[in-house]
């Protein structure tokens, strides 16, 4: 049992589940996931909010929940536009060394060089809070490449 809060997955409705890199870890005990449109969220005071454009995340969030929206970059905005005003939760980002191994088709990101995949952001979060991200990237397809590309920051499994 963990002794750190829930982490708060909220995905798109649309999000396409078969190419999501979440797929897969619906069922672990320490994720909690809701789909938006959505009635209603727990209280997310003291959750951290994984977005790109915030202070990096550090082990000085560590009894913070996460909080990572799943969906694509243009869903993803409107999905942060239209959360429960005010936001309670506190915003971080991933330090921007770090890159994804998923094949992004995408032109609406942001920062495409800097734009991880959820399981990526969601590994990279647990191990720099040094939670147990053992069995995050277990049924992520770009596993490999993903711990290849950023060994060089110590990254391992």
């Amino acid at each position: 049992m963990s002794v750190f809060p829930t982490t708060i997955i909220l995905r798109h409705r649309k999000e396409n589940l078969k190419k999501c890199s979440l797929r897969g870890i619906e069922t672990r005990e320490d994720c909690k996931f809701f789909t938006y449109p959505v009635q209603s969220l727990p209280d997310l005071s003291s959750y951290v909010l994984l977005t790109l454009d915030a202070p990096y995340l550090s082990l000085k969030d560590a009894n913070y929940g996460l909080f990572l929206i799943d969906a694509t970059w243009r869903y993803a905005q409107t999905i942060f536009k239209n959360l429960p005003q005010p936001h309670r939760f506190i915003s971080r980002s991933l330090p921007s060394h770090f890159q994804t191994a998923y094949p992004r088709k995408q032109d609406d990101c942001l920062d495409p060089q800097r734009g991880l995949a959820s399981i990526e952001a969601l590994f990279l979060a647990y191990y720099i809070l040094r939670r147990d991200p053992k069995g995050i990237l277990d049924f992520y397809h770009w596993k490999n490449l993903f711990i290849e590309k950023n060994q060089v920051y110590g990254l391992s499994i």
